[in-house]
């Protein structure tokens, strides 16, 4: 009986926690403070919380060309995403391997104003396929009205780093 109260206490604020994410919105690139977004003019990435389930909406534009992919993770257990979207693709000639899908491992960090997400993904390379290895943290900064998204990658001797703001309705 004495274990059962905690846990069930645990469970309450967790699902409180995930219930209120704080990273839930649609966050604006900050061009200027972030690392170069080649092949892509526009960013704004959306992030829905559904009990365990997180969907990460990156809207991108390059000129009058609009793109929208959604990966969906889930941190309750690990997925396999189909088509999962990486934002470098165009510009470092890294597709994903036709037909592959991406092993995805998601998990909340600081009481919920971090999500990790860990990707095993499958890419064409010159020499036919290989698998790239992701680590994306999308933390909230600056209190919750920024976002940064430092990203690892297994092809990539540096980090990629993109900075983002919360849209509101008086900043659209």
């Amino acid at each position: 009986m004495r274990l059962l109260r905690p846990l069930t206490l645990f469970l309450l604020l967790a699902s409180t926690v995930l219930a209120a994410s704080p990273l839930a919105g649609r966050w604006r690139l900050d061009v200027a403070r972030s690392t170069a977004l080649d092949g892509w003019t526009a960013w704004d990435l959306v992030i829905g919380v559904d009990g365990s389930r997180v969907t990460l909406q990156h809207d991108m534009q390059w000129r009058a060309t609009k793109r929208t992919a959604t990966n969906t993770v889930d941190t309750a257990a690990p997925s396999v995403v189909p088509d999962f979207f990486r934002v470098e693709q165009r510009h470092m000639a890294l597709y994903p391997a036709k037909g592959g899908t991406t092993a995805v491992r998601a998990a909340w960090l600081d009481a919920g104003r971090t999500l990790r997400v860990e990707a095993d993904t499958p890419i064409e390379i010159s020499q036919g396929q290989a698998l790239m290895r992701i680590y994306e943290e999308f933390r909230l900064i600056e209190g919750d009205g920024a976002l940064v998204l430092i990203e690892l990658h297994s092809t990539r001797p540096s980090p990629l780093v993109y900075r983002f703001t919360r849209v509101t309705e008086t900043s659209k």
